[in-house]
């Protein structure tokens, strides 16, 4: 599994290359580590690196992609950048005035279950469709009130990146 991790203002690329109960080889940015990681207790993790031992306490935030990552010395904010997440920044960029909210898929995959139909009241947040990815389920929300004008997909239907699933016309009455 890779990951593209933000550190404060620094992208990583993280890489899993094996696992064998706590012992896991990494790879940051194509430099080898071999660390031995346990869950001490629910947000608290104890590290073995190069003969170095960590305490590292790693609480989520109000977004789901975005941790607080502290020490014994240094606190610093740690987000994930996978697919779901620029997806989801995208859609973020995207809610303005427009009348309109389209649903994408961000990556190529399989659709798992399409949860509405045209004419159908949505509410912001609610789950329109559900993709599978990279051995994943997501599931994709309406992005605002409104009534679904058009479902591009069924289910079992193979997509591509950036293939258009779902419409939703805004409901401007619900300002």
């Amino acid at each position: 599994m890779q990951l593209e991790l933000k550190v404060n203002d620094r992208n990583a690329i993280v890489k899993e290359i094996s696992r064998n109960g706590s012992l896991v080889t990494i790879s940051v940015d194509g430099k080898i580590y071999e660390v031995d990681i346990d869950k001490v207790s629910g947000e608290e993790y104890s590290i073995l690196s190069e003969g170095k031992s960590y305490n590292v306490e790693v609480i989520p935030t109000d977004d789901p992609k975005v941790y607080r990552v502290n020490t014994i010395y240094f606190g610093f904010d740690v987000s994930v950048n996978d697919a779901e997440a620029r997806y989801m920044q995208k859609r973020k960029k995207n809610e303005g005035d427009s009348t309109t909210d389209t649903i994408k898929s961000p990556m190529p995959g399989k659709v798992v279950k399409v949860l509405v139909q045209k004419g159908d009241h949505v509410e912001k947040g609610q789950t329109v469709v559900v993709l599978s990815a990279m051995k994943m389920e997501s599931e994709y929300k309406a992005g605002c009130d409104g009534i679904v004008s058009k479902v591009a997909v069924k289910e079992g239907d193979t997509v591509d990146g950036n293939q258009l699933l779902i419409v939703i016309g805004k409901d401007v009455k619900k300002k």
